[in-house]
């Protein structure tokens, strides 16, 4: 379970280089070591706890018995002094009845009692009565003797049970106090041992998170050319070809400003946009225009005058019929701010600021909903938003409020690839395959598009971070934009037994991601889930090729 989680973190993505690869390697080696250590204390202490909240069970059970036993035993104390106090003249009665009943016994004939009788009905009267009183007598002593017996068993019983419990009791005490020592220093190292791997694991996503070439941003005011190279209509030159397309990037929360710019063009007002993205359960209410923003290395402004000052989106935007969109974008720049507290950096990390207004468009914008912000639950709400997030909203939470997630299309999920907002509104990140850096770099590589071989290994190096039977930490690209030591092909295929894709086919799950992606190999049909193939792809394929969403395609030519 914990390697498990080490590759989930190791295999977000990767990108630039400046790092070596086998530092990233001997991270993951050192990690796994940590991590072995810990589901061996784990696997130690688990036993531990399950006997001890079993103990615990036991215990409870026992006090509740013991409870009871005591009341009994004080019931029957009881029970056995009134009996007492009542058997005190039935004593004597008793001894009386056992002489007599003795006697009788001893001393009654039959050819007395008929010598005795004057008559037949006499004998038969007499008889009668001899005989009821010996069984009276006999009835007594069985029932009197019977019920002292039994109490003084009870009794008995009661006692043996006490001194049984109290021996369990100090057993337990005795055997709990040594489990949870155990448990409570075994806890400790635990700790200490995830704290170790934290430190290494962030060491290890920082590595792998600059490699990968993965940001946040906006639209902002540079236009977005798309590459030719990243379309799907483009020719590779061989056959069979494959290639990852990535459905939106970069964070798919909150509102996207695309499917804004979009839903403006469809004829939408900024209300409607901002609950769609928002929910319906968020107000629009006015705010004091002269509260203060402070921004990062600019100083402070008003709010009406730092959002004059957002360059988020295109101004020319304005001019196609996307007003509502720009005023939608002001309205959740001013609440975004707010909800930060007032103070602010001035990147895309937060927003894109400027020391000059932005004008044109966008200050009219600005200008139509001055003051206006979000609000849920009674505070500024932190309004998410980014360029394009691939037809699907993901859901957030803030100020104990949560945004849905959803098709962002006009006819939901049948309408996701050709009805989407995004794509009404041309974006050129709603469907793109990705083979570039954020800086251009493509480490020699022309286009996304992989060869059956290529494809292959990418599997094969799923093998081995899903699978086990190599060394994860050599997972990395080959070639010159890569140092280190990772597997070459051969060795891959070596370990999976993958030599070559024929076929691809995906399934996507109704929440917005890949669900799964199948592919016919020399081995037959394989099927792996979408996360885990992302990762493996990721962190082997070739160049800057890479996966930037959750939710892509497979397209083969």
């Amino acid at each position: 379970m914990i390697s498990g989680l080490i590759v989930a973190i190791a295999l977000v993505v990767w990108g630039l280089g400046g790092v070596r690869a086998d530092e990233v390697a001997d991270l993951q080696n050192e990690i796994n070591e940590l991590s072995r250590i810990r589901q061996l204390s784990a696997d130690a202490t688990t036993p531990l706890e399950k006997e001890l909240k079993t103990l615990q069970n036991k215990v409870n059970s026992i006090r509740a018995q013991l409870v009871k036993a005591d009341q009994r035993v004080e019931q029957l104390g009881k029970d056995i002094a009134l009996q007492e106090k009542t058997l005190e003249n039935s004593f004597s009665i008793l001894a009386v009845r056992v002489r007599d009943y003795y006697k009788y016994s001893r001393s009654y004939s039959p050819l007395l009692a008929v010598l005795a009788s004057a008559n037949a009905s006499s004998l038969s009267r007499q008889l009668s009565y001899q005989s009821a009183v010996a069984d009276d007598n006999r009835n007594t002593i069985v029932t009197i003797t019977q019920e002292l017996l039994q109490l003084e068993g009870d009794k008995q019983n009661v006692e043996k049970q006490k001194v049984t419990l109290a021996s369990l009791r100090a057993q337990f005490e005795k055997d709990a106090a040594f489990f949870e020592g155990e448990i409570k220093g075994a806890k400790k190292y635990q700790e200490e041992l995830t704290g170790k791997i934290a430190a290494l694991s962030a060491r290890q996503q920082q590595i792998l998170s600059q490699k990968s070439g993965t940001f946040q941003t906006s639209v902002g005011d540079v236009p977005l050319a798309d590459d030719p190279a990243s379309r799907p209509d483009y020719n590779p030159g061989f056959s069979p070809a494959f290639a990852a397309f990535s459905f939106g990037a970069p964070h798919f929360k909150g509102m996207s400003q695309y499917g804004a710019f979009g839903r403006a063009k469809s004829g939408q007002s900024y209300e409607t946009i901002l609950k769609a993205y928002y929910g319906g359960g968020i107000e629009i209410r006015d705010h004091d225009q002269n509260a203060q923003i402070n921004v990062e290395g600019h100083g402070t402004y008003s709010l009406e005058e730092y959002a004059k000052r957002i360059y988020e989106v295109p101004n020319g935007w304005g001019d196609q019929g996307g007003m509502e969109a720009m005023k939608a974008q002001a309205i959740a720049a001013r609440s975004y701010a707010l909800a930060r507290g007032g103070s602010i950096c001035a990147t895309e990390q937060c927003q894109v600021f400027k020391p000059e207004p932005k004008g044109g468009n966008w200050e009219q914008a600005v200008n139509a909903t001055a003051g206006k912000v979000v609000y849920a639950n009674g505070s500024p709400f932190s309004t998410w938003y980014a360029s394009t997030s691939g037809g699907y909203q993901e859901s957030y939470t803030s100020n104990g409020y949560g945004t849905p997630g959803f098709w962002d299309t006009p006819s939901g999920r049948s309408g996701w690839t050709s009805q989407a907002f995004e794509k009404t509104a041309d974006s050129p990140w709603f469907y793109k395959g990705w083979y570039k850096s954020r800086s251009g770099e493509s480490c020699g590589r022309s286009h996304p598009w992989l060869s059956s071989e290529e494809m292959a290994d990418i599997l094969n190096a799923w093998v081995v971070l899903m699978g086990g039977g190599g060394d994860a930490g050599r997972v990395t690209p080959e070639g010159a934009c890569w140092d280190g030591n990772p597997y070459s092909k051969d060795d891959l295929r070596g370990i999976g037994g993958y030599s070559s894709v024929s076929a691809v086919s995906v399934t996507y799950g109704e929440n917005g991601v890949t669900a799964n992606v199948t592919f016919d190999t020399n081995k037959g049909s394989v099927t792996i889930g979408g996360a885990d193939f992302k990762k493996a792809f990721n962190l082997r394929a070739p160049g800057n090729v890479a996966l930037k969403s959750g939710l892509f395609n497979i397209e083969k030519k």
